[in-house]
């Protein structure tokens, strides 16, 4: 007895095309809406929050007219590089905001777009420079480095950052769209399902792999100039290296991270007093791995090394990691193994005109 085959008409077959095509289309837009809900209802939270804060301050007594001193008037922007084990940095300044006296805010930018607008960045600058209740303050975030002084402001903030080994973090980035990581494990990632290694990526000429996407460090170093994100720019590299000298306070790697923050807790103890115990012994400072992360072979990284992009992010990574590392040689001390800050190595002497 042959098989049974239930041949379905022509057009009952495109009637069926179509209604899948609607649910579908329909579905959609019911996912659509719900990440519009999400997104209002978190910005919704987040501003009762500040008016919480800002209605806490004004129990406490009026600040609008009081100068903050010094250190109550300081700002940090951790303007954050994906993939450069900034959450594990940024929860050391959540830990210790209440014992140290700071607020720490993070920068939600819609899409984790870099770039912000115009107008927004008129905003931005307005927040961070004129809300007294948030100082002192620590803001990180996925955005590009912005010029305070092109606004006209008085004092700018302290920027600080971290950066990576570019293959390194590009191979980091490519499984957390995939697989996530150990921090928020439910969560659906973008590319979820896509079980293709970095090597089959690499050899197959994906777009999730190419050198184009190395290019990341070096604009968010160079900032809102449209030169910063043209792929390749001799330009934008020159400049990226101009603002790590000049406007950043400290920029630390990836791959010695400790030393980085034994540095910040140095010289910057009003937010960072105690952190690095807390990074040596807390669980939280650990808690990042990205998951099913596979290291590339040879032959991956020789292919992706003979890319122009490649060379250009590698330079700028030896030129950060070069100026950290002198950084710390005049900052520290190592015995038996361990590093030792240095105590304060001038004085003042010579001092006229003598008091009575």
């Amino acid at each position: 007895m042959g098989l049974l085959r239930i041949m379905m008409p022509p057009k009952l077959q495109l009637l069926a095309v179509v209604a899948f095509a609607v649910a579908m289309l329909f579905l959609e837009n019911q996912i659509q809406k719900l990440e519009e809900s999400r997104s209002k209802l978190e910005r919704a939270i987040a501003r009762h929050e500040v008016r919480e804060i800002e209605q806490r301050h004004t129990m406490d007594g009026p600040r609008q007219d009081v100068a903050l001193d010094e250190e109550d008037d300081m700002v940090i922007i951790y303007n954050r590089v994906p993939k450069t084990a900034s959450t594990s940095f940024t929860n050391i300044a959540y830990d210790l905001c209440a014992k140290n006296k700071y607020h720490v805010l993070h920068i939600n930018t819609t899409k984790n777009n870099p770039v912000m607008s115009l107008q927004d960045q008129v905003r931005f600058v307005k927040n961070i420079t004129s809300w007294k209740e948030m100082k002192p303050g620590f803001y990180h975030g996925h955005i590009s480095y912005l010029d305070f002084a092109k606004f006209g402001v008085k004092k700018k903030p302290i920027y600080i950052n971290v950066i990576r080994d570019p293959i390194e973090r590009l191979v980091s980035y490519y499984y957390f769209l995939r697989f996530g990581d150990d921090y928020r494990p439910g969560l659906r990632r973008r590319k979820q399902g896509d079980k293709k290694t970095f090597d089959e990526c690499v050899a197959e000429g994906g777009s999730d792999c190419a050198p184009e996407k190395l290019w990341l460090q070096i604009p968010f170093f160079c900032g809102h100039s449209s030169e910063c994100w043209n792929v390749g720019s001799r330009w934008a590299m020159d400049q990226a290296k101009y603002n790590l000298i000049n406007e950043y306070f400290l920029v630390g790697v990836t791959e010695e991270l400790e030393d980085f923050i034994m540095l910040l807790e140095a010289a910057l103890p009003r937010f960072f007093r105690g952190a690095t115990e807390l990074y040596r012994t807390g669980k939280k400072s650990h808690l990042r791995k990205t998951t099913e992360k596979k290291l590339p072979t040879k032959q991956t990284i020789a292919k992706l090394q003979q890319s122009d992009i490649w060379k250009m992010e590698n330079e700028f990574y030896e030129f950060a990691l070069e100026q950290f590392q002198f950084i710390r040689a005049h900052a520290v001390r190592e015995k038996d193994g361990d590093l030792y800050i240095l105590a304060q190595n001038f004085f003042y002497e010579k001092i006229y005109p003598k008091s009575n």
